[in-house]
């Protein structure tokens, strides 16, 4: 039988989080002055893991507001605009403000993490190996959450005050949010992953836990986003070839170890025996009948569930990003015309990703040919549309699926690193350093993946719901593989790849390239949806939240404002 890291901690329903501090102790944690042995130090441990569930509806560590919904994947959903207007205004960069209770309550549960993972390695250095004899281990597990929460930290706000287990909780307030350069925070978040992957085994017995192989996949996404400096207008003036030679070598270390692409795409996105599979490198892990009165379900997630199954139809994917899976008579995506008609089923070849993407009426919910999702599943199609997003949902015959009225969740584990991710990573570097023709067959194997994942899709009738077609890149036949055209298909690529796994706006960010994509974008939704009219990104300010209002309050000043709010 498996084991799996059960954590168990309280959700809380916030409405508003202007009493969130940095220094309010952790829920169901115990005193450090309390621990006397490495019984007690273990639970330290725990509850740094547990937090990576402990999120909620308004700030979940998903990140499909700030990931998908803020970039041209997703629409907010929901009733209307004013339905969790806060995203609203942060999908349509007006009116997004340091005030704003959604960003000051993201910040602090992030910050709730780093401080859980701090006083366990406050603890731990107290104890010896003789006492605590997987010591290292377990450290090296606080220093990968640690750096996973503010990796969090620095691609949502970028200026973040850091503290590690030598600062007291009560000094948090005196630490600064420029006390470091942009590539000192980097460089402080990639060496915990270093330590992570030099000290943690091959091999953890319990699932959940990281292990030596998330640490080098995490790293080397690190070493990327480092990799681009950008200047206070957030225009990337230079990218660093050593920083991609690292990427590089961690993820070679990922693509020798034992983890790989799954045979079918929805594996990744399937619950029971598919559950923390092949390509799942780290992911979190939820439950029920676990003692606690719902389980420890997907908060987080829970709004994104149509409104045909539960509740509340939020996170809509886009016309935009149903179109971008179009390809063309040699099975190559559309790279400059793919939106400039919305994609016809009926005549159109499409990359199949989409249908283990999105929902579409007429096609069945989660590979169910006896529950075909139709238009009345959506609660307000007039602003949103008919679509909805599969990938983090389950069927409602699921084990997992639970009704915690209103809202719907369910147990199926929340994947942050997955293979496909490391080997796009690597393709990304490879490219940028003139090597594209070793990013080529990198490219092709996720490319491949796709074409062979057609096999769930198909309706009562035995049918394919729609025309797929895909098929590698070849230099010469579909592609002229130059540096440019590579870097366009790759990024094109993690955008199919990746797409509702809150990644997309982070990645247009960290390319330098936000503005000219959101504005573009906007300009073509404002003619297809109401909502957008005003709609306007901002160059060297919206790239990143501002700093909430009430934690500059909270450090007396001491936090210096994003540029532009």
């Amino acid at each position: 039988m498996k084991k799996f890291l059960i954590v168990l901690a309280g959700v809380a329903m916030l409405s508003s989080s202007c009493e969130d501090k940095l220094d309010v102790n952790p829920r169901g944690v115990l005193n450090e002055g309390q621990v006397s042995n490495a019984e007690q130090a273990e639970g330290f441990v725990i509850a740094a893991y547990s937090h990576l569930g402990n999120d909620e509806i308004n700030r979940g560590n998903s990140l499909w507001q700030y990931g998908n919904v803020r970039a041209d994947d997703a629409y907010k959903g929901g009733r209307d605009p004013g339905d969790g207007q806060g995203f609203h205004f942060m999908e349509t960069f007006v009116n997004t403000r340091p005030d704003m209770w959604e960003i000051d309550g993201m910040w602090f549960q992030q910050y709730v993490g780093v401080r859980r993972a701090n006083e366990g390695l406050r603890i731990l250095n107290n104890l010896t190996e003789e006492e605590f004899p997987l010591l290292n281990v377990r450290k090296a597990e606080l220093r990968f959450l640690r750096a996973h929460y503010y990796f969090q930290l620095k691609i949502l706000f970028n200026r973040i005050p850091y503290m590690d287990e030598n600062v007291p909780a009560d000094q948090y307030k005196f630490v600064t949010n420029v006390e470091f350069t942009s590539d000192e925070i980097w460089e402080k978040i990639a060496q915990d992953f270093e330590f992570a992957a030099a000290n943690l085994p091959i091999t953890q017995p319990q699932i959940g836990r990281a292990n030596q192989t998330a640490a080098y996949a995490y790293l080397a996404k690190t070493r990327l986003y480092q990799a681009y400096a950008q200047n206070e207008q957030h225009t990337v003036t230079s990218i660093n070839q050593q920083r991609l030679q690292q990427v590089i070598d961690a993820a070679d270390k990922v693509i020798s170890s034992k983890y790989s692409l799954q045979p079918d795409f929805a594996n990744n996105f399937l619950t029971g025996t598919y559950e923390n599979g092949v390509e799942s490198i780290f992911a979190v892990q939820f439950s029920k009948g676990d003692g606690t009165a719902n389980g420890r379900l997907n908060w987080g997630d829970m709004l994104t569930v149509p409104q045909g199954l539960g509740c509340c139809d939020f996170q809509k994917p886009s016309q935009n990003l149903v179109n971008a899976y179009r390809t063309n008579a040699t099975g190559v995506p559309l790279l400059d015309s793919y939106n400039t008609t919305n994609v016809d089923f009926s005549q159109n070849t499409v990359d199949p990703r989409l249908d283990h993407t999105v929902a579409r009426p007429g096609n069945p919910w989660k590979y169910e040919p006896s529950r075909v999702f139709t238009e009345s599943w959506s609660r307000s199609p007039q602003i949103y549309g008919y679509y909805n997003s599969m990938k983090e949902n389950v069927s409602p015959d699921d084990p997992g699926f639970t009704n915690v009225d209103p809202f719907y969740g369910n147990t199926k584990p929340r994947i942050i690193l997955r293979y496909a991710d490391v080997l796009l990573f690597k393709a990304e570097a490879l490219i940028e350093l003139g090597r594209h023709n070793e990013a080529l067959p990198l490219i092709n194997q996720i490319r491949s993946r796709a074409s062979a994942s057609t096999v769930r899709l198909k309706n009562e009738q035995g049918a394919f719901t729609a025309n797929y077609l895909v098929r590698p890149y070849e230099p010469g036949v579909n592609i002229d593989w130059t540096q440019e055209n590579a870097r366009q298909a790759l990024r094109f690529e993690r955008r199919l790849e990746m797409a509702m796994e809150g990644s997309r706006f982070f990645d247009l960010v960290r390319w330098g390239v936000a503005d000219q994509v959101m504005n573009s974008y906007l300009t073509v939704e404002k003619t297809r949806k109401e909502f957008y009219k005003d709609g306007l990104f901002t160059k060297g300010k919206h790239e990143y939240l501002p700093i909430p209002q009430n934690q500059i309050f909270w450090s007396e000043n001491r936090y210096v404002q994003n540029p532009g709010y």
